[in-house]
């Protein structure tokens, strides 16, 4: 579940192992630049946390933000 913080929307994922969040890293990558609007984040071995905000609406929480979080959640299913 994504939480709002410090105006950003964050998420942490935790998969099997190191090839699962990288793989899943990918694909988020590819949805990213779709929509020229890239995320902050970390992977350390089977963990990604990703934080979104909009850089240029001053680095807070916009629409653009909850449609990528949307579209990294359909990843999963």
């Amino acid at each position: 579940m994504w939480q709002e913080t410090d105006n950003k929307l964050y998420r942490k994922f935790e998969f099997a192992n190191f090839s699962e969040a990288f793989a899943f890293m990918t694909r988020v990558a590819l949805e990213a630049e779709k929509m020229d609007h890239h995320p902050l984040w970390t992977n350390v071995w089977n963990k990604v946390e990703i934080w979104l905000s909009t850089h240029d609406a001053g680095d807070v929480v916009t629409e653009k933000d909850k449609k990528l979080a949307a579209r990294i959640d359909k990843l999963l299913q």
